[in-house]
């Protein structure tokens, strides 16, 4: 199975988790799953009002320079460790 392949299956089993993970792990996944797909951040930075999505950016942006690949392996690895 490719590191594509691997990373869309990783994306379906994390929304079939038997729990849901807290917050902090919610970001990391949020944030490896974006520089997995899209590369290091981009665009502007939310506005203060909007803590939830500055606080995604952040988590995003913290992993640049990451390659995808590498992103998408910490991605699986990550769901893998949540499903156990």
């Amino acid at each position: 199975m490719s590191l594509q392949d691997q990373f869309t299956q990783a994306q379906a089993d994390s929304k079939n988790l038997s729990e849901r993970p807290d917050n902090m792990t919610m970001l990391k996944m949020y944030a490896l799953f974006k520089q997995g797909s899209k590369g290091d951040a981009s665009g502007e930075r939310p506005g203060f009002t909007d803590m939830i999505g500055r606080a995604k950016f952040d988590a995003w942006e913290a992993l640049k320079g990451t390659s995808q690949d590498d992103a998408m392996q910490q991605y699986i690895d990550l769901v893998a460790d949540l499903q156990d």
